[in-house]
């Protein structure tokens, strides 16, 4: 009865140290590195793979990912360079390069890069104006880029990029805006249409000089017009006077209408030969008395 109470616990005993020993295996995986501590001091990086700490004398405190990370990060309401308050959201790459620096240079390189970007993307909003902010997006992200990659660098850390997704402003500053663009809007359509009337003015200068010389075109764009206006609805109703002068004089042309100028010249030169005294005489005949009747 002994010895089986004796084989028990030795089993017992050999399966606790072989479960021990077998805790130190770990598995890295291809884009992962193990810093592994021995007795409290660096011995390098294990990995990728499968690798074994020595249980109670070597340990991995953490698990460093050697791909490219993002992080997304906004900053408080921050002042331009023309005092706009503005609260900017933006994006952030980086990449740990040297791993021991990340291991020994900072208790935690992925927090401390993330309030680096904040810091600095503050300060890189604070020397632009807002117009410069708005316009010149990835001139912003580029040097806030290359601050906070000389600051992370200590770290064993590369910043690729820094990119502006967004920049909010108060409602009252985006309503001033919006009246800002919507008055230049106004403008340029205001001088377009100043130019267009001053293009069809001196076309119209142009057509008339043409018309003044070819008394036919200035008839046939005439019969145009009223062709043009009888095409705009079956309803409309067109009052053309019968005596209709022609604009200017051309010879071999009969005038338009009944009476044209030719006529009226003629009938005005014999009035005017008729003499004053056949004029007052028929006037004083007019405004004879008759006599009156009688009883």
């Amino acid at each position: 009865m002994a010895d089986i109470t004796t084989l028990a616990v030795e089993a017992f005993i050999i399966l606790i140290v072989v479960a021990i020993l077998a805790s130190g295996l770990r598995i890295i995986k291809e884009w992962e590195r193990a810093p592994l501590l021995t007795l409290g001091r660096y011995r390098g990086l294990k990995g990728p793979g499968i690798i074994y700490v020595i249980p109670f004398i070597s340990r991995v405190p953490f698990i460093i990912s050697t791909r490219l990370q993002v992080i997304s990060f906004k900053t408080e309401q921050t002042f331009t360079k023309d005092n706009v308050p503005v609260v900017v959201d933006a994006v952030m790459y980086f990449q740990p390069v040297d791993m021991q620096k990340a291991v020994l240079g900072a208790e935690n390189f992925r927090m401390a890069t993330e309030l680096a970007a904040q810091t600095t993307l503050r300060e890189v909003i604070g020397q632009a104006s807002f117009d410069e902010l708005l316009a010149e997006r990835e001139k912003v992200g580029s040097i806030a880029r290359g601050i906070i990659d000389s600051k992370t660098e200590a770290w064993g850390i590369k910043v690729t990029a820094v990119e502006i997704r967004d920049v909010a402003i108060p409602q009252a500053l985006q309503e001033a805006m919006s009246r800002q663009a919507q008055a230049e809007r106004e403008r340029r359509a205001r001088v377009t249409l100043a130019l267009a009337e001053s293009e069809a003015a001196a076309k119209m200068v142009e057509a008339a000089d043409q018309y003044k010389n070819h008394d036919r075109a200035f008839q046939l764009r005439w019969m145009n017009i009223i062709y043009e206006l009888g095409l705009q609805g079956k309803n409309t109703i067109l009052l053309i006077p019968s005596n209709i002068p022609t604009a200017g004089f051309s010879e071999g042309v009969p005038p338009v209408g009944v009476m044209g100028i030719k006529d009226l010249v003629a009938k005005q030169t014999s009035n005017s030969e008729e003499t004053p005294q056949d004029t007052f005489q028929s006037e004083d005949s007019d405004r004879r008395v008759p006599p009156p009747k009688k009883a």
